[in-house]
Parts: structure tokens; sequence; C-alpha cells
């Protein structure tokens, strides 16, 4: 079984494991940084299972930025019969393309905490 974490980013959960690209909502940073997921829900390391209530303590996930970019457009279209009155409007959601590098289970701690 290999190795895998359930990290929160953006207000939504991403099941990750090393290798895997992912996109999530803008994350501030240039390309070919290298960044750290504090917020890890689960993780399985080595077949050991830890479940977080609500984060695992001292676990984390990093990763490097390979892209930022914007999704496709959508159009969102308001309509009410009978008034003539309609909105139209377009919506590009920003992203940022994740390289996932390793899966800690035990984090460093952080000076002053």
């Amino acid at each position: 079984m290999t190795d895998f974490a359930i990290v929160k980013t953006g207000g939504k959960q991403y099941r990750v494991r090393v290798g895997d690209t992912v996109a999530v909502e803008r994350l501030p940073g240039e390309v070919g940084d290298s960044l750290e997921l504090d917020h890890v829900l689960l993780t399985s390391v080595k077949g050991k299972v830890t479940v977080g209530s609500p984060e695992v303590d001292r676990a984390s996930v990093g990763a490097e930025i390979t892209e930022q970019r914007r999704g496709q457009k959508v159009t969102v279209f308001h309509f009410k019969n009978k008034t003539r009155q309609r909105t139209k409007r377009g919506h590009r959601q920003d992203y940022t393309q994740l390289l996932i590098k390793g899966i800690s289970s035990t984090r460093r701690r952080r000076s002053g905490s």
C-alpha cells in the first residue's frame, strides 16, 4: 500500500500521494518555490493510518509549485421572466499546480510556540 495523506487547502480536501500533481486554489508563491501544507487531516505512512481530530499533530506534506494558471471561463446567466431583466457574467478561477514531494508524520516544531 502506498503512502498517502488527506490535506485541506482552499476550503477543499485532497487525497495526495508522493509524485501526484494537484490543482488547488491560488496559493502565494512563484513557480519552483517549495511550500509545506500543514492542514493534514489523515496520513497513511508505512501502513500506519493516523486520523486527526481535526488535524494530525506535527504532520505536513511537502510540495513544489509547478504552475500558476487560470481555469476555463464559466458563464453565469441570470434571467427573470416577463421583466426583460437579464445579467450575463463570466468568471475564471485562479489555480496553483502542485507537485507533491513528500509526506511527513513528524514535522519540526516552530520556534516560539
